[in-house]
């Protein structure tokens, strides 16, 4: 019984033991409900069939392929398995190799038949407690299936004779919607698929792109406000970067909205290192086709800054020494005060990662170049932080670094250099008066008390 309520109130249990604990499977899969329990018979093959009758026998081959199976139950159904298998490897083949044979009678069948595979609930995770980056993801167990449907879906969608004039009575709002909620899948294997499939019909159906860019703001607001998990952030972003790319100048003021509401607030997420790469490439994709937005998201950026994540803090660095490689240089004096104050903060950091991250901006040519260029503001910023930590940072690399840093600033502008020095260590030599006198005022007025004490006793 004490050992029961000592496991309740101890709150330093060890996570791999409670994980431990935790049936885990590697695979897991949607129950399907499977349409009758008789057996797939192989249907002829296409290529011994003559062209006339080519076209039923692939309806009737994509409506068999239209049957689910239970792939948690590895020996359940197993002819029909293969029996299906083969069909689809078969159907990707014809659909690659042969012309003519997207003809307007298939385009239902076709969709209808990787809407019956691809749609489902996604399982929910066997680990409540699940972490991208520490944990295995659950992959999908009827992925022998899977694969061989979205490789079907992506040649159909590649194909010289698609006509997306006849698909998108098939593939429509409802279905792209489906679509996007399958990017929640634990599998990296089907998200890469998805963002393939995504990317091309994005391309194909100009009447969908709208709704495409909606509906992807509106998973990313949910995941910053609410749920703060998704796990197909990384390839929405890639997607995303692909699409800013190819957007028209000016840019119009809905892109620019969702630049500030939305990919902005991404940064704020606790799982950022999973998709801070392809977020970076978006927000750097933004200023490159407008630099008058250099100002919000630098600002936007200090508002996010970690104050307590030290590995986000090498995001953000690293993020931020990729937008002062394509700002302007009128750009760059608009923001420079309170970047480099912030700069001044990472530098001063004993965490010696985020210090060194901070510390290799010297390294950059380009910053290099506008720091010079702005040398009389960015000095006086750095100067004290600098200084201080060449005297007292505890890692050697650090304050080696600091020492090049200031040699350099000493090249820029040694006169200010000079006067900065100065009037750093007079500023010292007063804060150490100030200490010295405070110091002393403290002695007195202990002093005081002892000889006011020793005064009551005597009268006592």
């Amino acid at each position: 019984m004490a050992s029961k309520i000592v496991d309740k109130i101890d709150p330093f249990k060890n996570k791999a033991l409670i994980k431990s604990r935790k049936q885990k499977r590697s695979q897991g899969s949607s129950h399907y409900r499977t349409q009758g329990s008789s057996e797939l018979q192989a249907l002829p093959q296409l290529k011994d069939t003559p062209a006339s009758e080519q076209q039923d026998l692939f309806i009737r081959k994509l409506q068999q392929c239209c049957v689910v199976f239970n792939f948690m139950d590895p020996v359940a159904d197993l002819k029909s398995k293969e029996v299906k298998r083969a069909c689809l490897n078969e159907l990707v083949d014809y659909i690659t190799a042969t012309r003519g044979v997207l003809t307007e009678p298939v385009y239902p069948e076709i969709v209808k038949m990787i809407a019956c595979n691809i749609f489902r609930t996604l399982p929910p995770s066997d680990n409540p407690e699940f972490d991208p980056e520490e944990d295995d993801p659950t992959l999908e167990a009827s992925w022998p299936h899977l694969q061989l449907v979205y490789e079907f879906f992506l040649r159909f969608l590649e194909s010289p004779d698609f006509q997306a004039s006849l698909a998108k009575k098939y593939i429509d709002q409802r279905f792209v919607l489906q679509l996007l909620e399958l990017f929640d899948s634990e599998d990296p294997r089907e998200r890469d698929f998805l963002k393939t499939v995504l990317h091309r019909i994005y391309g194909k159906f100009l009447g969908l792109r709208a709704f495409i860019r909606k509906q992807i703001n509106n998973i990313f607001l949910r995941f910053i406000y609410e749920t703060e998990q998704f796990n197909g952030t990384g390839e929405l972003l890639e997607i995303l970067g692909s699409i800013i790319n190819g957007f028209a100048l000016p840019l119009k003021n809905e892109h620019k909205q969702f630049l500030i509401s939305v990919l902005l607030p991404l940064h704020k997420a606790r799982t950022l290192s999973l998709y801070h790469a392809q977020l970076a490439y978006c927000v750097v994709q933004f200023l490159e086709k407008d630099a008058t937005l250099t100002e919000p998201v630098v600002k936007g950026l200090l508002k996010f800054w970690p104050k307590t994540c030290s590995q986000k803090e090498v995001m953000f660095l690293g993020e931020l020494e990729e937008i002062l490689d394509v700002i302007e240089p009128t750009q760059f004096q608009k923001v420079m005060e309170p970047l480099f104050k912030q700069l001044a903060r990472c530098v001063s950091s004993p965490h010696f990662q985020v210090a060194e991250r901070a510390l290799y901006f010297w390294n950059n040519e380009y910053i290099m170049s506008l720091i010079e260029e702005n040398s009389n503001v960015i000095l006086t910023i750095m100067f004290p932080a600098l200084y201080r930590i060449s005297k007292e940072h505890w890692n050697q690399t650090i304050v080696a670094l600091v020492y090049n840093v200031l040699k350099t600033f000493m090249e820029i502008n040694s006169k200010l250099f000079d006067e900065l020095t100065s009037n750093y260590k007079a500023e010292r030599q007063k804060e150490k008066k100030k200490e010295k006198e405070r110091e002393e005022l403290w002695k007195k007025l202990d002093t005081l008390e002892l000889s006011t004490n020793s005064m009551q006793k005597i009268i006592a």
